[in-house]
């Protein structure tokens, strides 16, 4: 909304009730205007949008960097020579197709002149850009959003599902996903919830330029009714070299264990481990499966199941591409079919760490991540072994986290449950909050 037109005919009142009013009245009410106007600046990209046209598009298929400018009446030697100044900071050819970019026209033109834009700003994505100004000089930089962390409370009573509890409240689907597939995985089951189940949980909410919502950006802690038993949840960091958090109950009792069910969220197994396993179109010969089949919608993320360091990601033969993981001496993991991978050898990964997309690369009959299980140097069935729990808190750190979640607790315990929309918290996290989380 532009105040700019109420903002004239106010001063104009105010210039003639000048006669009748003293001038220091007159002075602080116009100052007054002035930080109104003030704040209905359009800032953006560190820019006044207020003093430029602008404008806004998507990367189709077929644009480069200098069609674009071409298409706004720069020169094709202009776009050589800001290319070559732009290239230590950014390779305009990596433009993505679907990715935002704004370009910047100064508002007054000189006669009848060509308006050609001065500034080209590409969104990698909601949080990091890349402004290529060549106004006068040509200079280029990348820029990230202010981010901000709100931290927030919720409370739910289970009356079929927790998505539908979360939905009701109006609540993001990946608070669910948290709990269920992270926090409590391995300690409860959320297909088998009870009516009259509740949870409280303390979590924080990302938002980018105080205004995008970006999302669930991490739990702090959780408390889950469920069955008669009372299970807490507090996030801590174990290692802060890596920057490896797990979740543990108020005993300091490690709530995972060492591997992840699954690689992929939100799946069905298609094909499970058979050695035994015979197929119609190769004349129902016995041909081993010594995989198990997550079918998912090409592209669905493929999450490592457990810390480790990647020792393959490559693409080979009937595997297609693939990527290889080596947890410890006892166990490695492989996941085959994917449409790309996002990790490289020699990387360390986290559990839950993105390593690739579903795909169906290799000899496969539809989209699917076919997770493969070493132990010992022998594939084997991830279903059929007793697999150990994630690492404890160490000694010399259980004294510290005793502490650390001593006013968590008694924060989770003085929380009530609500059957309205949960309240939301007053403090604004201005850095990472997962500093704090020692």
């Amino acid at each position: 909304m532009h105040l700019k037109p109420l903002v004239a005919a106010i001063l104009i009142a105010v210039s003639i009730l000048a006669c009748k009013e003293d001038n220091s009245a007159e002075v602080a009410y116009e100052k007054e205007l002035a930080e109104i106007v003030e704040e209905e600046k359009i800032i953006e990209f560190g820019f006044n949008l207020d003093n430029y046209e602008f404008k806004r598009d998507t990367i189709k298929k077929g644009d480069t960097f200098g069609v674009i400018l071409e298409r706004n009446n720069i020169g094709y030697p202009k776009i050589y020579q800001i290319a070559e100044k732009a290239k230590d900071t950014f390779d305009i050819r990596k433009l993505q197709i679907g990715k935002p970019y704004t370009l910047l026209f100064p508002k007054e033109r000189q006669g009848d002149s060509i308006q050609k834009p001065t500034t080209f700003i590409y969104q990698n994505n909601l949080e990091d850009y890349v402004v290529i100004n060549f106004k006068d000089s040509i200079k280029a930089y990348t820029r990230t959003k202010p981010i901000s962390y709100i931290e927030k409370t919720a409370t739910g009573i289970i009356e079929s599902s927790i998505s539908e509890t979360l939905q009701d409240k109006g609540l993001s689907q990946k608070l669910a996903h948290k709990m269920a597939d992270e926090i409590y995985a391995w300690t409860i089951d959320f297909r088998r919830l009870q009516k009259g189940d509740r949870f409280k949980v303390i979590y924080t909410d990302k938002y980018i330029d105080d205004s995008i919502y970006a999302g669930v950006h991490n739990v702090k802690a959780a408390y889950f009714e469920h069955n008669g038993d009372s299970l807490y949840a507090f996030q801590f960091e174990t290692d802060s070299i890596k920057r490896i958090q797990d979740y543990f109950n108020e005993d300091a009792k490690n709530l995972r264990r060492a591997f992840l069910k699954a690689p992929v969220q939100f799946s069905r197994i298609s094909s499970r481990y058979n050695l035994k396993r015979r197929i119609a179109v190769y004349g129902y010969k016995v041909r081993p499966h010594k995989g198990t089949d997550f079918a998912a919608p090409i592209n669905t993320p493929i999450m490592a199941t457990a810390n480790g360091t990647v020792t393959e990601s490559t693409r080979r033969g009937g595997n297609g591409k693939y990527v290889k993981i080596r947890h410890n001496d006892t166990y490695s993991t492989q996941y085959l079919h994917m449409s790309k991978q996002a990790v490289k050898k020699g990387q360390f990964v986290k559990q839950g760490d993105i390593i690739g997309y579903v795909g169906m690369t290799g000899n496969t009959g539809g989209p699917h991540v076919c997770y493969r299980f070493w132990k010992n140097g022998r594939q084997v069935d991830p279903f059929k072994q007793k697999l150990p729990e994630a690492k404890p808190i160490s000694d010399s750190l259980k004294v510290k986290f005793l502490e650390h979640i001593k006013p968590i607790k008694q924060r989770l315990d003085n929380i009530f449950f609500l059957e309205a929309e949960p309240k939301e918290l007053e403090n604004t996290i201005t850095e990472d909050p997962n500093r704090d989380i020692r």
